[in-house]
């Protein structure tokens, strides 16, 4: 063979090793990215994904530096909220064995917080509310034992499940109440708002079964003025807003719920120019300070109770007066952190973005994140 030819081959041989070594695959190895330690400016923001209500998410956001951080599939109408030491996450929610058809399955799912992972799940009666995500259909008692998950089949009552057991406990029926608002002075008792304008205190036995019920005084007229279910609490005293925007207050301490007189939102001529509240989760109250932040709109008559904030208002619960004005960046959910430096956060319903505020001691705008979701109604912060 010639020297010529033989430094072809050498050549050629050298070519198709380098190729074979270059075309060999390089395999990743894959793993599960942890989050950072949770902050109490975590948000946790409820998407119900109407346009595929079978497939939906809880975005998980980091509120200091608006990033997303990921997410939680919460099935069919999914409700979620957090354990009381910020540890797991629970969504109520349903599946179908067709998706979207077949043998209906519901659950409580518990995801960890820290990883997202899902731990398990715990069967509940097929009854869970299939309904827009609101703060009071899916709770925890004060004590961390129990988890309560509003029902409507379309009758309505709450399944009570057994936190440290990991099981179902019991039904309770509550007709013609609706949502759960726990005691923060005793963990076995509950109150539901009612439609003949009166709350309804429910006790529960040690095994979860109800024990007594008691009623309160009617408060409110659900014909003339009735009161938005979502409600926020200092302690045991719990405060809701009417559709005209009259501030309500109720002492769950005690067994018998105790109602106080109610004052005006808005007055003069504001009150004139029809400034009312609305949205889904329309007002929250840091503990601290005693101010309690409501989302406003002008305007408003019959049928606007749900429409975004033009502005949002910041009010003194002792003086029972407003101290700030802030912007309302068409905000249909709000939630303020308990920190000693607040951050109030909103959901923009008409662009599902992300207001973020410095809810201090003179409240400001700071800054937005864009595209949170698809259908978001409700905050929840770490």
């Amino acid at each position: 063979m010639s020297r010529l030819i033989r430094a072809v081959v050498v050549i050629a041989s050298t070519a198709c090793v380098a190729t074979a070594a270059m075309a060999e695959p390089r395999y990743e190895t894959l793993t599960v990215a942890k989050l950072p330690e949770p902050t109490p400016h975590r948000l946790y923001i409820s998407d119900i994904a109407i346009n595929h209500i079978i497939d939906g998410r809880l975005h998980v956001i980091d509120g200091d530096g608006l990033k997303y951080l990921g997410m939680i599939a919460t099935g069919y109408a999914g409700n979620a909220t957090l354990s009381l030491d910020r540890k797991e996450v629970y969504v109520a929610t349903t599946y179908y064995s067709r998706l979207a058809r077949g043998e209906r399955s519901d659950v409580v799912d518990i995801h960890d917080a820290q990883t997202l992972e899902h731990k398990g799940e715990i069967a509940i009666p097929a009854r869970h509310a299939q309904a827009l995500p609101y703060k009071g259909l899916n709770r925890p008692s004060s004590d961390g034992r129990w988890l309560f998950v509003q029902n409507a089949t379309p009758a309505s009552s709450v399944t009570v499940v057994d936190l440290k057991a990991r099981k179902f406990a019991a039904e309770i029926p509550t007709p013609g109440c609706w949502i759960v608002i726990p005691s923060q002075t005793d963990g076995s008792r509950f109150a539901t708002l009612c439609g003949d304008g009166t709350l309804q205190g429910i006790a529960l036995n040690d095994n979860g079964s109800l024990k007594s019920r008691i009623r309160s005084a009617r408060f409110f007229h659900p014909d003339e003025d009735p009161v938005f279910v979502q409600a926020d609490n200092i302690g045991d005293r719990h405060f809701f807003v009417s559709y005209k925007g009259q501030v309500h207050a109720a002492d769950l301490s005690g067994e018998e719920p105790k109602v106080e007189a109610p004052w005006p939102l808005a007055s003069g001529a504001e009150a004139r120019k029809g400034w009312r509240p609305g949205g889904y989760q329309l007002l929250a109250v840091h503990r601290k300070s005693g101010r309690l932040f409501v989302a406003m709109h002008a305007g408003g008559g019959e049928g606007s109770h749900k429409n975004p904030a033009r502005e949002i208002w910041v009010f003194d619960l002792e003086k029972k007066k407003r101290v700030a004005k802030l912007p309302g960046h068409n905000a249909i959910a709000i939630a303020v952190s308990q920190t000693d430096q607040p951050k109030l956060f909103a959901i923009d319903g008409m662009n599902m973005g992300l207001a973020t505020f410095d809810a201090g001691d003179k409240p400001r705008f700071l800054k937005r994140m864009e595209q949170i979701g698809e259908a978001a109604t409700l905050l929840e912060l770490h």
